[in-house]
């Protein structure tokens, strides 16, 4: 049998290079095409979302990122707000939507929400950080509603426990525990779907790019620090091709009572 072949000490350096020079800002991951895929989920967010949109009149959505996702609605609604904490993200933000005349609003990672009670019929968020259940609530208007696909416990959890090892799922993330705070806070949960979605890496760089970008797999990572876990990670691709995560997601949509 042939002996496959190994990469070199350089390819492999370059690489890493590559994939930490992309700049991460806004919520595109067009830069993976051919490197890194992920399956979608089966609801169709971007199908759902364009849908309340267009039946909104006062729409908010939430940790917008780059505005990607919603500049993808074919019909805006009259009055259309997002927000974004993290800064680089802000005036990626402004430019993806200006055609949608929405408004960008830069926020702090916490409560308050810089809005009046009452001011939305619908909130909206793809992936949200972290859900203030109340805030939702607060500024939803009676018989109101909030949709938000967000990731699950556990999500690619083969990838980070590549780096730091196993570590306990985040009970925040879990569909059950979002949908009991939801309750909490006075909104009547209408829809909770879950996913559980193939997603493959094809080289190391994909991987250097996606954990600068998607921060909260490895929360503290960086390429000096974790140079080991990569390359024997890059080693792992190389002799099998590819590496296989499994990204979990879940769909919840809720309803402010009248």
């Amino acid at each position: 049998m042939a002996e496959t072949a190994r990469v070199s000490t350089t390819d492999f350096d370059e690489l890493v290079t590559e994939g930490a020079a992309v700049p991460v800002q806004g919520w595109d991951f067009s830069w993976l095409h051919g490197r890194a895929s992920e399956e979608r989920a089966p609801w169709g967010y971007a199908a759902l979302l364009a849908d309340r949109m267009a039946d909104a009149g006062a729409a908010l959505d939430l940790d917008t990122g780059g505005g990607e996702v919603l500049a993808g609605i074919p019909r805006p609604p009259r009055l259309l707000v997002a927000t974004e904490a993290w800064p680089p993200n802000v005036e990626v933000a402004r430019r993806t939507l200006r055609g949608l005349g929405a408004s960008v609003v830069a926020v702090a990672d916490r409560p308050p929400l810089p809005f009046r009670d009452a001011a939305f019929d619908l909130v909206t968020s793809r992936h949200p950080v972290h859900t203030w259940w109340p805030e939702v609530a607060r500024v939803l208007r009676p018989g109101g509603r909030y949709l938000s696909q967000q990731i699950g416990a556990g999500t690619v959890r083969e990838l980070s426990e590549a780096f730091v090892g196993p570590r306990p799922p985040r009970d925040s993330q879990r569909p059950e525990v979002a949908a009991a705070a939801a309750r909490a806070a006075g909104l009547r949960v209408v829809d909770l779907r879950t996913a559980t979605l193939r997603t493959v890496f094809r080289d190391i760089a994909a991987v250097v790019y996606f954990l600068r970008k998607v921060v909260w797999t490895v929360p503290d990572f960086t390429v000096d620090r974790y140079r080991p876990q990569l390359r024997r990670l890059h080693e792992r691709i190389e002799a099998e091709g590819e590496f296989v995560a499994h990204a979990r997601r879940f769909l919840i949509e809720v309803v402010k009572p009248d």
